[in-house]
């Protein structure tokens, strides 16, 4: 299917039926020529019309002031809710189902806050070993706030000895062995480090059986993969916006709960004015009453330059089609791995899944000796990828933007250092 031949890669892009994509952005230059930017899981690029967005919100901002709110030519009252429909397309769920909020920790403890409820019986928490510090943070500050030690609360599922990946039997026996114990499964999507996508599907369908909630930090999977979130009966699911979404540095992020919560006088929340029935709100009276969706778990007025920037990005997602997008990066990610076994470096080993169907864009590159150096090669050969200690180059060819080139490129700066 594959070949080493650079034809190849140049004949691939002119039949790519997604390849006018790539000139919708913009791209850091390396000695007068774009860089190959292979780091979408970190950073997305920004879309050329980002500017234009954001600047139609300063300009109503100078003219309109406050009046903006309802006159402003997006008007910012209700400016989240342009972007409840992509949203909700993108991660496979109801309009009612999601909200664009907050940053994605802050969003995971909101979460937890409802969906983490221990009692003496049903107290812990399971997750991925390894998974990103962030969530690690997250869930031993929750389980410390509920008088609990993560010395017992706490449950890791990591790969077997000798291997990079964590099998999903493996979470499955350890949730049926634990039982009754686990109040929430709380796993991400993608691992950060070795690129593997987990089978939500199946680890919630595990859960549920044993009277567990799960949820899931999409944080490398929205954009990514093709989620079924409703169907698949998750609980809750947070992300942030600024990875594959290309929502710009720090961008907002998005929340997930299933509809069947969100009437559910019996989940518990933190409440914030944002959240309160849109038609009493501005009565500012005392006693909260939720919006009856994900956006009554809205705290304040959301910002709307980062929402701006965000629906630049999701107008363009939107027109592509997500299952485009996936059929798109199954083929690019696949050449990727082609080439680098290919590769005259016999020192690389790939610790992502080869199986398609578990992994995104991703590949991880571990280098035992002398990865930091061949690092830093590519950067200054203009290849733009990133390191994480103590040994992976991570690699990641986003099918909005980049390339067959773009991964052949890379390639030969491979063989070239």
């Amino acid at each position: 299917m594959y070949s080493t031949d650079k034809k190849w890669a140049s004949d691939a892009d002119a039949e790519d039926p997604l390849r006018l994509f790539r000139d919708r952005f913009l791209f850091p230059k390396h000695r007068g020529s774009d860089v190959v930017y292979l780091c979408g899981n970190s950073l997305g690029l920004q879309p050329k019309t980002t500017r234009a967005y954001l600047d139609q919100e300063l300009k109503d901002w100078e003219n309109l002031g406050v009046e903006g709110h309802f006159h402003a030519k997006h008007p910012w009252m209700p400016y989240h809710e342009f972007l409840t429909d992509q949203t909700a397309r993108l991660v496979g769920a109801l309009p009612p189902e999601v909200v664009v909020m907050n940053s994605l920790t802050v969003n995971l403890h909101l979460m937890m806050v409802s969906f983490y409820r221990p009692t003496k019986e049903r107290f812990k928490i399971v997750i991925e070993k390894h998974a990103f510090p962030s969530d690690q943070y997250a869930v031993k500050s929750q389980i410390r706030f509920h008088g609990l030690d993560p010395e017992t609360a706490l449950l890791e599922v990591g790969p077997r000895d000798g291997e990079s990946i964590i099998r999903t039997e493996d979470i499955e026996s350890l949730i049926k062995k634990e039982g009754k114990a686990i109040a929430l499964v709380l796993f991400g999507g993608v691992n950060y480090y070795s690129g593997q996508a987990f089978e939500m599907n199946r680890i919630t369908k595990a859960a549920h059986a044993e009277g567990s909630l799960v949820g899931f930090d999409l944080a490398h999977a929205a954009g990514n993969l093709t989620l079924q979130l409703h169907d698949w009966d998750t609980d809750f699911a947070v992300w942030c916006t600024y990875k594959y979404l290309n929502s710009g540095p720090g961008g907002i992020a998005g929340c997930f709960v299933h509809e069947r919560h969100i009437k559910d006088p019996s989940v518990h929340r933190m409440a914030g004015w944002w959240g309160h029935d849109k038609s009493t709100r501005f009565f500012m009276g005392p006693d909260f009453q939720p919006i009856p969706s994900a956006e009554g778990w809205q705290l304040s007025n959301p910002p709307i330059f980062q929402l701006a920037a965000l629906r630049a990005s999701l107008d363009i997602f939107d027109e592509a089609g997500m299952e485009n997008l996936r059929a798109k990066s199954k083929k690019l990610t696949g050449y990727l791995e082609f080439l680098i076994r290919q590769s005259s470096r016999k020192d690389i080993e790939i610790i992502t899944p080869g199986d398609p169907e578990q992994r995104g864009c991703q590949l991880s590159l571990r280098i035992p000796a002398g990865g930091k150096i061949l690092f830093e090669k590519l950067s200054k050969n203009g290849v733009v990828c990133d390191w994480r200690e103590p040994d992976v180059i991570r690699v990641a060819p986003a099918p909005l933007y980049n390339s067959f080139g773009d991964v052949y490129r890379f390639y030969e700066v491979l063989e070239q250092i």
